[in-house]
């Protein structure tokens, strides 16, 4: 029976993030990853304690606040603050690299995409995953504020979700594979995931979830009771997109590449 990754996330994060983070790691979860493993951009380390059987050897984050948090899910060996365009680390020491949701964030990712491959061997695979330019189309405010003609009201709003959300960088295949080329590596799969109305539920759950946003202020949890007669309902509702199959709609990217 294959592992299932929606139940331990939805006990532990807001529905619509727990939905896209489970689907993540299944997709991660499936990867062959040889040690010693750099996650880029570990943050509160939740994702890594719940997607792999055991700890990842390296977590670099760039905000030491969250590497507190991160010490206690137990999911790195070693957590260091660093940024990813400047790795403290020689080179080749990494036979592998994984980043979850994190390269959409960065600035200067080309030079974070240098820095990593120079920390890699030749020969080591990286999966990651970024929302794609579906991610800002797809949006569902916006598309019905198009339908009705208020197509510059549609743009201010995926203005200040995309800025909400902080993603910068979208781009679909091909633009990924110049820019991982760029930075010696090369492409070996592909995949979408996240259909359009997915998307929608992410995007509701923005304001859906502002009582988490409270119990999490208040209790530092996300969920207060994380338990079947709690969340039952909510399994119910969004365990059709955690297992919704994989096309080309999808507004989320999956890549497995190898530094050459």
């Amino acid at each position: 029976m294959a592992k299932d990754f929606l139940w331990p996330q939805l006990t532990a994060l807001p529905y619509f993030r727990g939905t896209l983070r489970s689907i993540e790691a299944r997709l991660m979860h499936a990867v062959d990853l040889p040690g010693p493993v750099l996650d880029i951009g570990s943050g509160d380390g939740q994702f890594a304690s719940v997607t792999y059987d055991q700890p990842l050897d390296v977590g670099i984050d760039p905000s030491f606040g969250v590497m507190r948090e991160a010490r206690k899910h137990g999911g790195y060996r070693s957590l260091v603050q660093a940024d990813g365009a400047d790795l403290p680390f020689p080179d080749g020491y990494f036979a592998s690299a994984v980043s979850n949701s994190v390269l959409e964030h960065i600035p200067h990712l080309d030079k974070v995409l240098q820095d990593v491959g120079r920390v890699l061997r030749p020969g080591a695979p990286m999966a990651f995953t970024v929302p794609n330019p579906g991610y800002r189309s797809e949006l569902s405010i916006p598309r019905c504020l198009r339908r009705i003609g208020l197509d510059q009201l549609a743009q201010v709003y995926t203005d200040w979700f995309m800025k909400v959300t902080r993603t910068i960088n979208m781009e679909y295949e091909d633009g990924w594979a110049n820019m991982l080329e760029r930075a010696g590596f090369t492409v070996e799969k592909t995949r979408r995931y996240f259909s359009p109305a997915a998307l929608g539920m992410l995007e509701w759950g923005h304001y859906f979830g502002v009582p988490c946003v409270v119990a999490r202020w208040l209790t530092k949890r996300w969920i207060l009771a994380p338990k079947r007669w709690n969340l039952f309902l909510t399994d119910h509702l969004v365990r059709r997109y955690y297992e919704e199959p994989f096309s080309n709609e999808g507004t989320y990217s999956f890549y497995l590449v190898r530094k050459l």
